[in-house]
């Protein structure tokens, strides 16, 4: 109940960027706005295409349903809707409900007077998803070098992907990006399950813990606490990174580095402290 009074005392108007007050209305607990009108819009078309395109193949198998983007023939340009253009405006598409998404989540961040971190942490994954669909491809010079969109058709571009240079975990911005992952999941099950034994204190009708205790708990532990507000900022500080060397690992392949990547690593092998042994 004390949600739902706070809910009535927030759901005015203002803070919106589009649309003045046309959209600035909720459905149930969903804000909707100018932005989220676009979300659905964009994310209905996109779905109603992957749809039809699956009906033009050959089969209905959800693992095998696969949209392929154009072939490297068509370079930059527009391709025929079932050779590719299909592939295109799904992009759009999707590249239009991540951003619209984002935006809703900034009006939100406005009405409540809260930063704008959420939308800014949506933004490095959106940013992931363009380096492989916009970016990577443009450098490239061609559609046909984005991921087709399906499931056993998009594992296998990862595979031939990292295979075209070689073994990619010999790339190093991979390296950096995997152990970010790492250390994310790392980070955050720490702090799920220090915050689970702090509320969960094992006898019933005991008081919960806290925050003081969970700063002991590490400081006994490992010799230091990064406290609940370090936490949060640490767990956001290394999935950012996490999400933004992913995108530089692929981005960097075939635009800056054409050799198989433990070409890369001839430089460690001639520093001067070893090249002679």
């Amino acid at each position: 109940m004390a949600q739902l009074s706070f809910e009535r005392k927030y759901r005015v108007q203002g803070g919106t960027l589009v649309g003045g007050d046309l959209f600035d209305f909720w459905v149930g607990p969903f804000y909707v706005g100018f932005f989220g009108v676009t979300t659905f819009f964009f994310a209905v078309l996109g779905t109603i295409l992957i749809f039809y395109g699956a009906s033009q193949g050959d089969t209905w198998n959800p693992w095998l349903i696969s949209i392929e983007p154009p072939a490297l023939e068509y370079g930059l340009g527009a391709a025929p809707l079932l050779e590719g253009g299909l592939w295109q405006i799904i992009t759009i598409c999707a590249i239009g409900a991540f951003v619209s998404w984002m935006m809703r989540e900034v009006e939100i961040c406005r009405k409540l007077g809260m930063g704008y971190h959420v939308p800014f942490a949506f933004g490095v994954a959106i940013l992931a998803y363009v380096t492989l669909v916009v970016i990577r491809p443009v450098l490239l010079g061609a559609w046909g070098h984005g991921f087709p969109y399906g499931i056993f058709s998009h594992l296998d571009w990862v595979n031939n992907v990292g295979y075209a240079y070689g073994n990619f975990h010999y790339n190093p911005a991979h390296m950096v990006a995997i152990t970010f992952f790492f250390t994310t999941c790392l980070a955050l099950a720490l702090h799920g399950s220090l915050v689970l034994s702090a509320v969960n204190p094992g006898k019933k009708g005991d008081i919960i813990k806290s925050p003081d205790h969970e700063d002991t708990y590490f400081r006994d532990l490992i010799g230091y606490s990064i406290g609940p507000l370090g936490i949060h900022r640490l767990g956001l500080f290394l999935a950012l990174n996490a999400g933004l060397w992913s995108a530089i690992c692929i981005v960097i392949s075939g635009t800056i580095w054409f050799e198989e990547w433990i070409v890369w690593w001839d430089w460690y092998y001639e520093l001067p402290w070893w090249r002679d042994l």
